[in-house]
C-alpha cells in the first residue's frame, strides 16, 4: 500500500509545483485539470499521513508489548495496538477506492432531459414528478437548478423538460439517473382503478465547456422568435426565444426561459455543446469494454432502470435488484440511498477491474 502511495505522493509533488508556473495559470485549461486534480490528490495525501501514523503506532505497540517490562506502558501499548488494528484495515479500504482512476467527467455540471414515454397524459404527469424529485434532491445538496426548455403536457406534467445543474461532482451523482423510469399506479383520469404503467425517459448530460467541444457557428442556423406560454403580455412581443439547428447533425435545441435573447442563446448553444459532447462519449463507452460491460452506468438510454409502484409504496432499481418500500419519500426527492447504493456497485465493478490488471 506505502509503495503505491509513494508514486501518487510524487504525482501530488509534480502537481504542486505545476500549478504556481506563470505558464500553466495562463493555459486556462490546463490551470482547471491541474487545481482539480491537486483537491483529489490532496484527499489521497491526508489518508497517506494516517496511515503511515497508524502503521508506526502499531510496530511500536508491538515492540512495548514484546518487551512487557513496562506494566504502565504496556496498558498505553495495548490500547494503541488495538486501535491501529482495528483502523488500518478500514483505511486501506478507503485508500482502495480513491485510487480507482475517477471519471474526468464526474465533476462537472450537467443538462439533464426529461421526456414523458409510453403512457400519455399518465407519462407526462410521471415525467413532472421526476423533475420535481430531482429538483428537491438538487435543492438539498445546495446545488443549483435552472430550467432551459419546457413543453408542458394536457393534463400537468411535462411532455418534455430540459435544466441545468450545477454544484459540485454533479455529473458523478446524477449520471446513475439515466435510463428509462416506469410507475406504475392508478391514474387520475382512471375510473375502474386499474393501475396502469407509464414511462418517462431521464437524459443526463455532463456539461461540455466551450475547449471539449470546437462548435463551428457556420455550422448553426440560430432562429429567434416569440416565448410562448406564461408569463404576461411582454413574452409574446419580443423576440427573445431562441431556437438552433444544427446542421451536420439535424439537432434542434430551443431556449426561451430567459427574458433576454442573448441568455436564452448561451443557454441553448450549452445545451447543444452537452449533446455533441455525450454522442462522442457514448461512442468512447461502446468501445471501451470496462464501460460497456458496466450494468450501473452503461449510458443504454433504452434500458429500463426503475420502477417505481404505487399500490405497493415501493422502489425497485432493476440494475442492482435494490427493491426500498419508501416510495413517497423517495418521488419527494430522497433518492441519496439509492445513488449510494449504485456508486458502491460500480466502484465495486471497479475495483474488480483494477485487481485483474495488477
Amino acid at each position: 500500500m506505502l509503495e503505491k502511495l509513494q508514486i501518487v505522493k510524487q504525482r501530488f509533488d509534480e502537481v504542486s509545483d505545476l500549478i504556481i508556473q506563470p505558464d500553466i495559470i495562463t493555459d486556462q485549461k490546463r490551470y482547471v485539470q491541474l487545481n482539480k486534480e491537486y483537491k483529489d490528490l490532496r484527499i489521497l495525501m491526508d489518508k497517506r499521513e494516517l496511515y503511515i501514523e497508524l502503521t508506526n503506532n502499531l510496530k511500536e505497540a508491538e515492540e512495548i508489548i514484546a518487551d512487557g517490562s513496562d506494566a504502565e506502558m504496556l496498558e498505553m501499548a495495548k490500547m494503541q495496538y488495538d486501535e491501529a488494528k482495528e483502523g488500518i484495515p478500514k483505511l486501506e479500504e478507503d485508500i482502495r477506492f480513491l485510487l480507482i482512476p475517477k471519471d474526468p467527467d464526474d465533476a462537472k455540471n450537467v443538462v439533464v432531459e426529461v421526456r414523458a414515454g409510453t403512457g400519455g397524459d399518465e407519462a407526462s404527469i410521471f415525467a413532472g414528478d421526476l423533475y420535481r424529485m430531482y429538483t428537491k434532491y438538487c435543492e438539498g445538496k445546495g446545488w443549483n437548478v435552472s430550467v432551459v426548455d419546457l413543453n408542458e403536457g394536457t393534463a400537468g406534467g411535462f411532455k418534455e423538460i430540459i435544466f441545468e445543474v450545477s454544484g459540485d461532482d454533479v455529473y458523478g451523482t446524477m449520471k446513475f439517473e439515466a435510463g428509462v423510469h416506469r410507475v406504475q399506479r392508478v391514474p387520475q383520469t382512471e375510473t375502474q382503478g386499474r393501475v396502469h404503467t407509464s414511462a418517462a425517459t431521464v437524459m443526463v448530460l455532463p456539461e461540455a465547456e466551450e475547449f471539449d467541444v470546437e462548435l463551428d457557428m457556420t455550422e448553426v442556423r440560430i432562429e429567434r422568435t416569440t416565448s410562448t406560454g406564461p408569463g404576461g403580455q411582454s413574452v409574446n412581443t419580443t423576440y427573445s426565444a431562441i431556437k438552433l439547428h444544427h446542421e451536420p447533425t439535424g439537432m434542434i435545441v430551443s431556449c426561451q426561459d430567459q427574458k433576454s435573447s442573448h441568455k436564452n442563446l448561451e443557454k441553448a448553444l450549452k445545451v447543444l455543446r452537452s449533446r455533441l459532447y455525450e454522442m462522442e462519449l457514448a461512442k468512447k463507452q461502446a468501445a471501451d469494454s470496462e464501460k460497456r460491460k458496466s450494468m450501473v452506468s452503461s449510458g443504454d438510454r433504452s434500458a429500463k432502470i426503475r420502477t417505481y409502484n404505487y399500490p405497493q409504496g415501493r422502489v425497485t432499481d432493476h440494475r442492482i435488484g435494490l427493491t426500498l418500500y419508501d416510495l413517497q419519500n423517495i418521488i419527494n426527492g430522497d433518492i441519496q440511498k439509492l445513488i449510494d447504493e449504485l456508486m458502491l456497485a460500480e466502484n465495486t465493478e471497479k475495483l474488480k477491474a483494477s485487481d485483474e490488471h495488477i
